[in-house]
């Protein structure tokens, strides 16, 4: 009798203390706590350093994106519409870069934007190895004379600004990572503090290292000691990350400079959320957060610029002036390409 009656009164007792619990745990409204809600929000005042209306300029690559199905102009170029998406996830506009249009023309356009991207692709001499070059080394000036002005140098654009920066066009090898989701393996010791990791949660860091969040789509790449064995390089840019090919070998994944907003990847941060044409691209919760804190840091560092043209040449030159064109029913390649065959931004 009295075992039982204890019983109960320990059930009462836990029982009162679980509720207690779980109300003391549960978020509540303003209205349920009895807090006083009627109060205007107080709206922060903007940071005056920063410019909330960047603009990032994207070159265009030769080609139409589809090896002549779209449109098989000579002239033709275009810009893979997932490198757009990118950066306007982040929060910036682009304007097109056509790379084979009137360089007088080209370089006042590069004055209406706050950073550039550099795309994949596979064009690596002649015209656009040369506007390249002189797109980055203006970059570096623009830096040097106090603006901040970022770069993203992406699977093809990385392994051009390695070249340019080594002044060795054979500087690369053949690696076997051509359409293949990796992970990437940070540099011991590496501080990630000023690269592209630095506000990347650390749970979402630890997964980069053992599950496959990158997508991988190139044939060459350089090996962190050859990287490291090139005293230019070695100068410009600091190891983050690497990957291991399909052949265990180890190349140099993701650089950053030493002294400028330049950020190299050797895979491709912006299919995960934006392409579908290949089924090894990964589309986790994970590896589209990638994605998106890849496209926060880019224009965050964009937002440092003060360069602030004015707001009618900006309209008159974005890539809202083109239509970009679906060409994902193939199954493969890009989904969406903007291409460009004629002039038709007016500065």
């Amino acid at each position: 009798m009295w075992r039982y009656v204890w019983s109960l009164l320990l059930l009462f007792v836990v029982c009162k203390d679980t509720v207690a619990m779980a109300k003391s745990a549960a978020i509540l409204l303003p209205s349920q706590t009895g807090a006083d809600d009627s109060r205007t929000s107080v709206c922060s005042a903007p940071d005056p350093s920063l410019n909330y209306k960047p603009v990032i300029g994207i070159l265009t690559h030769p080609g139409d994106g589809a090896t002549g199905r779209l449109n098989n102009d000579t002239n033709a170029s275009y810009i893979a519409a997932s490198y757009v998406k990118l950066a306007e996830a982040g929060g910036a506009r682009v304007i097109p870069l056509i790379y084979n249009e009137p360089e007088e023309l080209l370089f006042q356009k590069l004055e209406l934007v706050n950073g550039v991207i550099f795309t994949g692709g596979w064009a690596k001499k002649g015209l656009y190895f040369d506007i390249v070059k002189k797109i980055f080394n203006r970059a570096l000036e623009r830096n040097d004379g106090g603006e901040h002005f970022p770069v993203y140098a992406i699977c093809l654009g990385f392994e051009l600004l390695t070249m340019i920066i080594s002044q060795n066009t054979d500087i690369f090898e053949k690696v076997d990572a051509k359409n293949a989701a990796s992970s990437l393996q940070f540099v011991e010791n590496v501080s990630i503090q000023g690269t592209v990791f630095q506000r990347f949660p650390p749970e979402l860091l630890k997964k980069l290292t053992t599950d496959c969040l990158v997508m991988q789509n190139h044939q060459f790449g350089i090996s962190p000691k050859n990287f490291e064995g090139n005293i230019a390089l070695s100068r410009f840019f600091k190891i983050v990350t690497t990957c291991l090919d399909g052949n265990r070998k180890a190349y140099v994944s993701t650089v950053q400079s030493k002294t400028y907003p330049v950020t190299g990847f050797q895979w491709h941060p912006e299919k995960n959320a934006f392409e579908w044409g290949s089924s090894k691209i990964p589309h986790s919760e994970d590896a589209v957060h990638v994605t998106q804190l890849i496209a926060n840091y880019l224009v965050g560092e964009a937002r440092k610029s003060q360069n602030r043209p004015s707001p009618e040449k900006v309209l008159s030159n974005l890539i809202y002036n083109y239509k970009p064109t679906y060409c994902g029913y193939e199954g493969r390649g890009y989904d969406e390409v903007y291409i460009f065959t004629q002039q038709r931004s007016l500065l």
